[in-house]
Parts: structure tokens; sequence; C-alpha cells
């Protein structure tokens, strides 16, 4: 007979992680897709290229963090290095608000991306073997979730009043530092205390033996940044698109990912990840494809939901199988470590979709993200999935 604790999802402290890592992605999404680019040019008489400089300092100073989050977790209690974290993100979103000159801006973006960085890490840290693929679906629905409302509330209070945007931000800010004081203090990421040195000796083995999965690491991170730059205007331009019909179509595709996660995660916990990760690459890829072609608004929108579905069978799949390669104990390391592997790609996208955008036009873009797409996928269904640790372990829990 189960008891209830076996069948909840996560361990009680988990609630208050999710509910603060919801808030934590809702500002996020609604500072670095809508709100930063409008308040630092309007109102802050802040450059362009200052804009994009601070940006970028965000996800650098994040990326940095993870990669040296196991050494902090060593240290420091879960409860002491997320609030510690979320005090600094509150903190640069103060900076932000004042910052009328370009360094206090960046600043504060750099900031901002340090104070962050640990809770998704931590989240992860606590997610269960054998139940993975599932509390992965779940995380990253809340994850993707408060990414998508964050754009879209902020759209709205912008054209009432910037202000109360950032005041709105700010007040988000503070209930998720709040949130994050309530953690038992004695809650502790489930690692073991073995010198630095021997925790990036350890990763390292694991890195060489997980060498044919580092390529879609980057490259699927890669693709998908490519995107970012260009969607507003391959929406417009090429599919003909309002801005409110553009808002339909990122709405349907984030709603189609958000609920295919927990039931993609949970099959996968079933029948193992290599279909799901297969599959899902190469319908992203033929929806990439097909939208190039410049459909009309209903299959625009029917495409839209396609990509949805094949990200939300690819998350929690994909992370599953990450997971196998974290050192026992060494949780916090192995995710800093991916996490920042994963992130090269997130960095090198915008910048190569910009590039191609302009010079060969959207579409193409486009279509060369959906080329990336497919050649994972193609090498994925070629790839024999029992060398990877995941599979193995998804194939022995079925049997």
């Amino acid at each position: 007979m189960r008891t209830s604790a076996s069948k909840s999802l996560f361990a009680p402290e988990m609630t208050l992680l999710i509910a603060a890592l919801f808030l934590v992605e809702f500002v996020r999404g609604a500072a670095l897709i809508s709100f930063l680019p409008i308040y630092g040019k309007n109102e802050l008489g802040l450059e362009l290229d200052v804009i994009g400089i601070a940006t970028t300092a965000h996800f650098v100073t994040d990326a940095v963090v993870k990669l040296f989050i196991g050494y902090l977790m060593h240290r420091f209690n879960v409860r002491t290095l997320v609030s510690g974290g979320l005090l600094l993100s509150l903190a640069g979103m103060l900076m932000l608000g004042q910052a009328e000159l370009p360094w206090v801006f960046i600043v504060g973006c750099a900031i901002y991306g340090i104070g962050i960085s640990p809770i998704w890490i931590v989240c992860l840290t606590r997610v269960t073997e054998e139940r993975r693929a599932t509390q992965m679906g779940t995380l990253y629905t809340f994850w993707l979730v408060g990414l998508g409302v964050g754009p879209v509330v902020t759209n709205f209070t912008l054209e009432y009043s910037s202000a109360i945007t950032y005041w709105i931000l700010v007040l988000a800010s503070a209930i998720a530092l709040l949130l994050s004081l309530f953690i038992p203090k004695r809650s502790h990421a489930e690692i073991d205390f073995v010198p630095f040195k021997r925790q990036l000796a350890l990763l390292g083995d694991r890195l060489k033996e997980m060498k044919l999965l580092l390529p879609g690491m980057v490259l699927q991170t890669l693709g998908a940044g490519m995107l970012m730059p260009i969607l507003p205007s391959f929406a417009s331009d090429h599919l003909g698109l309002a801005p409110s019909q553009y808002s339909l179509l990122l709405f349907i595709g984030g709603g189609c990912t958000a609920a295919a996660l927990i039931p993609m995660g949970r099959l996968a916990d079933s029948v193992g990840r290599k279909w799901f990760l297969v599959l899902g690459f190469l319908l992203f890829a033929i929806a990439l494809f097909a939208l190039t072609r410049g459909p009309g608004l209903g299959i625009s929108l029917m495409w839209a939901c396609v990509l949805g579905a094949s990200y939300g069978a690819v998350l929690p799949a994909w992370n599953a199988l990450l997971a196998a390669y974290v050192p026992p104990g060494q949780k916090g390391l192995g995710w800093g470590v991916f996490s920042t592997v994963e992130s090269i790609g997130s960095l090198l996208g915008p910048s190569i979709g910009g590039v191609l955008a302009a010079s060969l036009g959207e579409p193409a873009a486009v279509g060369s993200a959906g080329a990336i797409f497919l050649v994972i996928g193609v090498f994925y269904v070629l790839f024999p999935f029992r060398l990877f640790r995941g599979e193995w372990s998804a194939g022995d829990a079925a049997r």
C-alpha cells in the first residue's frame, strides 16, 4: 500500500521552490523579451547596443554561476543559496529601474543573471531517479508557463504605464525571495563532499563517456537561439501575421508545449526515451520547413501546435537522459556544467540567426534552424540508444 509521501510527486519543500521558480521565470521572460528593450530605450534613453550588451551580460553571468554551482552547493544549504541568489536578483532589478548610465544598466543585468541562476539547478537536484522524466516535465511546465506569461502580462501593462510594469516585476521578485525564506533550514541537496578537483575529474570522465550527446546539447539550443531575434519579423513579413495573430501563434505553441510536458514525461519514464527525442526533433524540423513556405494563418497555427508538442516531447526525455550522466552525489556540479555547455548554443544562436536573416532573409534562417534539428533527429535514429546510460536505465525499469 502506498504512503502519502510516495504518492506525492515532489518532497514538500519542492512546492516552495517550484512557486519561486515560476515567479523567477515570469520576471525573466517579462524583462528580457518585453520590458527591458522598451524601458531601456524609451524611459532611460539608452541605445540599442547597450541593451544588447546588457542582455548578453545577463546570459553570461547566469552561465558562469551555473558552472560553479556545485562548488557553492557544497558550502551552503538550499535556503541560503536560493534566497541569497534571489536577493541579488531583486537588487539587480532595483538597479535596472534607476540605470540611466549605460554601465549601471549592464551591471544590473549581470547581477540579475547571477541571482536567478541557482534556483533552476537546485530544482534539478531534487528530481528523483525513479520518476525523473515525469518530474522533469512538471518542472518544465512551470518554467515554460512562467516564461510565457511574463511577456504577455508585460505587453498588456506597458500600454498603460511602464512604471506600473516595473513595480510588478519588482513585486514578483520580492515574493519569490519571500517564498525562499520558508524553505526548511536543514534542507540540503543530495551531494557528497568531494574535493573540487576530484569533482571535475569525475565530471570529465562522464563528459568523455557522453561525447556523442554533446553535439545535441549545443545544436538544439543553437537552433532555438537562431529563431529568437527573427521570429517577430518572420511572422510579420513572411507569414503576413498581425501582432495579435503572432501573439496567438506564440500562445498556441507555448500552450501545446506546456500541455505535452507532463504526459510525455510519464510516457518516457515507461517506454524509454529514444523515440520521443527522435520524433520530437524530426517533427520540429518538419514544422519549421513548412512555415518557410508561407502558409496562411490557420495552417501556421497548426504547425505552431506541432512545434509546441514536439518541444514538449523532447524536453523531459532529453534531460532525463542527461541526468544518467550526472555523477552520484555531484548533482549541482553535473547539472551546472551541462547547463553551461547547453548555453553555448544559446549565446551563439541569436547572432548566427541574425546574420543569416540579414544576408539571406528570415526564411533562410528559419530553414537553417530546421536543418539543425533534422540533423540531430536523423543522427539519433541511426545511433544505438542502448549505449546511452539513460536509455539503459529506462529499459531496465520497463523490464
